[in-house]
């Protein structure tokens, strides 16, 4: 028979499609993070921080190698040994057979890539601790020993993390590899267990016995290091070392550290003389004795010595943790002064502290940002933040706070309109700053204006009002063009119909450039965005503005600073900029006391955000950061240069922050204590404004921030801290301060809401070139007596709104279907006691309506009073003369005075005239209204005062329109419904 044809195979091309699309996927993907990269270095190096960029991923790369070959060659030589010297002829049973019958064929794949993935595991956490890494390496020593071992502080913070991160990476890897022993060679029979015996190969025992030695000389180590530990660990009582650590617990680990590496001997003296006996001995021997001398006998220390003696034993370490704490939160030299305040308003008790009564901001920033919006918007498509910037400026030579905010531009108003040509190229940039002062408003009630409008016009000065830079910026805009091309970016909205809108280009140096076709492709891969790449508007020209929010910025370019929580906007010379503290933290300086930072800060005005670092122990307003408005440029400044840990970040990244001799006087004019740092300081204050042992352990005396009163009855955020121009006790002129009230620390269900403490920081920097006031930063405590009962906010809150005529002014308000709004309780220490001040708003329920301030409710002791204006408000307060002008004194929000009061035309005075029968009937109908309103009010009858006040309204109208027809119509017509 022949051999019929067989038909040609077609050869399988399956392999080489999928390795294609394999290496394309993999280029797709390298490419997009190339992009990434590519405009991280970018935007670094337009903005001259391109140092910072590359030395962190120089210490990230080398730290993963270091990391991915510490882990990946001990591991891939211990099986490598292990395999190698597996038994030639070794008896498996027959599981054992299956399981190298599966496991063979993966061999090399595994010897290879579990060594590699580990390593890449490794890499990746070695690489996270890249700040660690750079500032053991380039530490500062504080200069200041901790009390215990007598070590630099500097050994705490930076070199012990360091070490004990060293320790705890090779320990990994010794136990990794270890393990991985075990397992080879008993899958290649090197260990046999049969029945209850166990056999090790000479091989094996060598290489296990020395790997295990390893791991327990470091146990050892890490146990030493561990003693250094107890100094900055948080116990039961403080944070740092008490009695039982220093007696029990330290000596025990040490005692601990030195059997480990006994047993470490023991082990290695196994790999050569082949008993297992001792090592094992050993190893049982150092559980039992972990067990009885770090945790039995530290218990019976605690329990039966400290316990029934605690006061006294632990006084000298309490001593430490309030010694050491009030140092590293820069609390330790607060001026406490004790403070017998007066609770009667006696008339002329404001005469000397008329200065600081004149500064008392009545424009609450969280209450009035409805009302720059309707006053100050002008466009659905500019923004005003809820919540206000408090500054202050020199205003024909005073000082004057005010309440500040910057018109950024909002996408989301133009509707159909956000095109990605409009959002992108025309509308970029907000548009100037609006200041009104805090301490005045107008007829109305609205905020009286320093500076404001478009075109920008004010008494701060010219300055750039364009924002390109700002809290609520766009993603991305593409600003710039030819020299000769018309502009396309919106300037600001046209002022009236007949008007056009005025356009500009924008001509700084604010973003990476897009000059080339390559770098126009990476953004738009970097923003998803192919106009970027195919519009013409997009020219060599253009620069592309993106990561504008100031503390984002700022962020970036210094990774070891957490920032303040709060930035805001001030003029500095001819230009408009955001100014952002920096702080420098550690959780690991010595017998501080360990707070949450987020905790610590977060209050009525906002919940903190999530921060890095929470819990902390140290910290420090190292650096005062600008963001200039209009271009970006940001410049850092060494606010604290005798900061270890910032001298330590300024050898890691050299000539990135500039010293403080370079601000300018205008910049120091507008830099302020910060309000997180100074929220940690009171939190800590709390607690650790008593300064002796033995009152502190039993808490006679502590003290909490109280909740704030105009959040709700049942609320638990805090009343934040208050920026205001006073003069405290102590202070020889007022000055820009920032303070917070203390009442007694709850107990259980109960808490008196009594002032026990004030706190107060001087806030101002002064106004020359370089150079910061002797006097800012010094924390003032003022401290009341026992039994001196001086309400707190929460009582005078309570009392404000119970009160029956405070009660009927607010109910007449709400007529109308208006809301009452109260605003911001302040706290002044004038007359030789404490005034509360709280500015009254009105809102109409209407969609564009927005708070008037009406009223001013003011107490001093048991005292309250409520008028149209502070002023008149304090006169009442202290029979009749205060002795000093409010701020708003010129401010006339009542009645307009009617023609003919005061004096002629002549100057001579005119003489009253005789009302006429009807106008008197009118009168005599009124004053039965008014005193039929008043008995209602006594008895609490609210149907018949509302009828009384409804009689009187009445009465009043016909008052008005018979003087109308007396005087020709020529009368103006009033409020009828004030008094």
């Amino acid at each position: 028979m022949s051999a019929q044809p067989q038909e040609p195979r077609i050869p399988r091309r399956r392999a080489p499609i999928a390795i294609t699309i394999g290496v394309v996927a993999v280029l797709v993907i390298a490419f997009f993070v190339f992009a990434g990269l590519y405009t991280d270095v970018l935007w670094f190096q337009q903005l001259g921080f391109l140092s910072v960029l590359t030395t962190e991923w120089i210490a990230r790369v080398s730290l993963f190698v270091i990391g991915f070959l510490a882990m990946a060659l001990p591991i891939w030589g211990s099986i490598q040994i292990a395999y190698r010297t597996r038994p030639v002829y070794a008896k498996l049973n027959s599981q054992l057979d299956r399981y190298q019958e599966v496991f063979e064929p993966l061999r090399r794949l595994a010897m290879y890539g579990i060594p590699v993935v580990l390593g890449v595991f490794a890499g990746v956490s070695a690489s996270s601790r890249w700040e660690v890494t750079l500032a053991w390496l380039n530490r500062t020593p504080f200069g200041q020993t901790d009390p215990q071992f007598g070590f630099d502080v500097g050994f705490f913070v930076f070199e012990l993390p360091f070490y004990r991160s060293v320790v705890g990476f090779a320990s990994a890897v010794v136990l990794l590899s270890v393990l991985l022993v075990v397992a080879t060679n008993y899958l290649y029979g090197a260990i046999r267990v049969s029945g209850r015996e166990v056999v090790i190969s000479k091989s094996a025992r060598i290489q296990i016995a020395v790997t295990a030695g390893l791991y327990l000389l470091l146990q050892g180590v890490s146990i030493w290091l561990d003693q250094y530990a107890t100094v900055t660990e948080s116990g039961s009582l403080i944070t740092g070392a008490a009695y039982t650590d220093v007696y029990a617990t330290i000596p025990g680990r040490g005692i601990l550290a030195g059997i480990a590496v006994v047993v470490a001997i023991l082990f290695f003296v196994t790999a050569v003389m082949g008993r297992w006996r001792l090592p094992l001995i050993g190893t049982a021997l150092l559980i039992v004795t972990s067990l009885l001398i770090g945790t039995l006998y530290p218990w019976v220390v605690q329990r039966f010595q400290v316990d029934p003696n605690a006061k006294s034993l632990e006084a000298p370490f309490i001593q430490r943790n309030i010694d050491l704490t009030r140092d590293a939160y820069g609390v330790a030299d607060v001026e406490e002064i004790p403070f017998e305040a007066k609770t009667d308003a006696e008339p002329g008790a404001l005469r000397s502290d008329a200065e600081t009564t004149a500064n008392i901001r009545l424009m609450d920033p969280l209450v009035i940002s409805p009302a720059f919006q309707q006053l100050e918007q002008f466009r659905q498509y500019y923004q005003f933040p809820k919540q206000l910037d408090v500054d202050r400026y020199e205003v024909d030579g005073t000082t004057q706070d005010t309440v500040v905010a910057v018109r950024d531009v909002k996408l989301s108003g133009l509707g159909d309109a956000e095109t990605w040509y409009n959002s992108h190229l025309v509308y970029t940039h907000g548009y100037g700053l609006v200041a009104a002062a805090g301490n005045q408003r107008s007829v109305d009630g609205q905020p009286v204006f320093l500076e404001s409008g478009i075109p920008q016009a004010g008494s701060l000065g010219e300055f750039e009002p364009r924002v390109y830079f700002g809290e609520n910026s766009p993603q991305y805009s593409i600003v710039g063009a030819p020299k000769d091309s018309e502009p396309i970016e919106l300037d600001y909205p046209a002022g009236s119909d007949n008007e056009e809108q005025t356009q500009t280009t924008f001509s700084g140096d604010g973003g990476p450039k897009l000059d080339n076709i390559f770098t126009k492709l990476v953004y738009a891969l970097k923003f998803q965005s192919e106009q970027i790449f195919l519009s013409d508007q997009v020219t060599d020209d253009s620069q592309i503005l993106y990561d504008r929010d100031p503390i984002q910025r700022v962020q970036k370019v210094a990774p070891y600073l957490t920032l303040d929580s709060e930035t805001y906007p001030s003029i500095v010379g001819d230009r408009l900029v955001w100014i952002v503290d920096g702080y420098t933290l550690s959780d690991q300086y010595p017998y501080s006391n360990k707070v949450s930072m987020s905790e610590a800060i977060a209050d009525s005005e906002g919940l903190a955000p999530a921060l890095a670092f929470d819990e902390i122990n140290y910290i420090r307003n190292s650096v005062k950061a600008t963001v200039d408005a209009y271009d970006g440029t940001v410049t850092l400044y060494a606010w604290d240069e005798e900061d270890p840990i910032l001298q330590t970040w300024q050898k890691i990244f050299p000539s990135t922050i500039e010293p403080m001799s370079k601000m300018s006087g205008d910049l120091m004019a507008h830099v302020r204590y910060p309000s997180d740092l100074f929220k940690v300081q009171r939190a800590v204050l709390g607690r650790y404004h008593v300064t002796e042992a033995s009152p502190f352990y039993s808490r006679e005396d502590a003290w909490t921030t109280p909740k704030d009163p105009t959040a709700g009855a049942n609320t638990a955020l805090l009343q934040p801290p208050y920026y205001l121009t006073m003069q405290m006790p102590g202070q020889d002129a007022p000055a820009y301060s920032l303070y917070s009230t203390f009442i007694p620390e709850a107990r259980g269900d109960e808490s008196r809401n009594v002032l026990r403490g004030y706190l107060a920081v001087d806030s101002d920097a002064g106004a020359a070139d370089g150079e910061r006031s002797d006097g800012y930063g010094k924390l003032r405590l003022l401290t009341l007596p026992e039994d001196d009962n001086v309400p707190g906010p929460g009582q005078v809150q309570a009392k404000f709104n119970s009160d029956p005529s405070v009660s009927q002014s607010l109910n007449l308000l709400k007529q109308g279907q208006s809301d009452v709004i109260n605003g911001n309780l302040l706290t002044v220490p004038v007359g030789g006691g404490l005034l509360y001040v709280q500015p009254v708003y009105v809102k109409s329920t209407g969609d564009t309506s927005y708070p008037l301030l009406q009223k001013v409710l003011v107490a001093f002791g048991d005292q309250i009073a409520f008028q149209d204006t502070l002023d008149q408000a304090l006169d009442v307060l202290f029979g009749g003369d205060s002795g000093a002008s409010a701020g708003d004194n010129e401010v006339e929000p009542g009645e307009t005075p009617a023609p003919g009061d005061g004096e002629g035309d002549g100057g001579s005075p005119t003489s009253p005239e005789t009302p006429s029968d009807e106008m008197q009937a009118l009168l005599n109908q009124a004053a039965q209204a008014l005193k039929d309103k008043q008995a209602a009010l006594a008895e609490g009858d609210w149907v018949a005062y509302g009828a009384a006040d409804a009689k009187l309204a009445e009465t009043i109208s016909k008052m008005i329109a018979l003087t109308d027809e007396t005087q020709g119509g020529t009368g103006g017509t009033e409020d009828s419904g004030r008094e």
